[in-house]
């Protein structure tokens, strides 16, 4: 009976937890629509929430930047107008949860926290036209592709924490499987172009190539086990 009665409050306090995260007036919008709220929505408030560097490279129209793991997020967001709508984004999400989590408990009557941030924005094809080459082309990048050995490519980015934690076993890989599988690791925001070519929406990002031709591709973390087993 006592371990009955524990599990029912364990139960009942994850649900009241879970509950407690979840705000009324907080929505997470994929791309399209998040585009279309901010076209109809007069003088629409939009934040990124990344950093400085990241937003000079690429920031949506309009966008405003207060830094998630800057100085004074709170004080700074706070002078916004809390009676209209609010949309965020970050580079995946992860970010931009965060922030707008903490925005709806400020009390903005909308808030709208962009799914997949630019990187899904950008794959959407909502990103505006460039001939600008960032980083490798992909004339470049077929020809890392020709061996006779397996090839795999991991998209990474150092803000990333599912990259930050495959890092160390994928190193690893890089000098335990040479001579047999050619681990090419490239940062996504030192090569945008290769990442919207690709239509990449998401980091970490792992490309498995036999004779040029994708065979396997995986975006997010995954672990020693299931990469190694992919590997072999």
């Amino acid at each position: 009976m006592k371990v009955q009665h524990s599990f029912l409050l364990l139960l009942g306090f994850i649900l009241f937890s879970c509950h407690a995260q979840t705000h009324d007036n907080y929505e997470n919008v994929a791309p399209l629509d998040f585009a279309e709220k901010i076209k109809t929505t007069p003088n629409a408030q939009v934040i990124d929430v990344r950093s400085p560097e990241e937003y000079t490279s690429q920031h949506l129209d309009n966008a405003i930047n207060i830094n998630w793991n800057g100085d004074d997020f709170v004080g700074k967001a706070g002078k916004l107008d809390k009676t209209k709508p609010v949309f965020v984004y970050c580079m995946v999400g992860g970010r931009s949860k965060k922030a707008s989590d903490q925005l709806a408990t400020m009390g903005f009557v909308k808030v709208y926290d962009l799914q997949g941030g630019i990187m899904k924005w950008n794959a959407a094809g909502l990103a505006k036209p460039s001939d600008k080459i960032i980083g490798m082309c992909s004339q470049e990048y077929g020809d890392l592709l020709k061996s006779d050995k397996k090839v795999l490519v991991n998209f990474y980015a150092d803000w990333c924490e599912p990259c930050k934690k495959m890092t160390p076993y994928i190193k690893q890989m890089q000098t335990d499987l040479k001579g047999k599988v050619t681990i090419i690791r490239l940062n996504a925001d030192e090569n945008k172009t290769l990442i919207s070519d690709l239509k990449l929406d998401g980091l970490p990002a792992l490309l498995l190539y036999e004779n040029a031709t994708l065979k396997w591709k995986n975006v997010g973390f995954v672990s020693e086990e299931d990469l190694k087993k992919q590997l072999q």
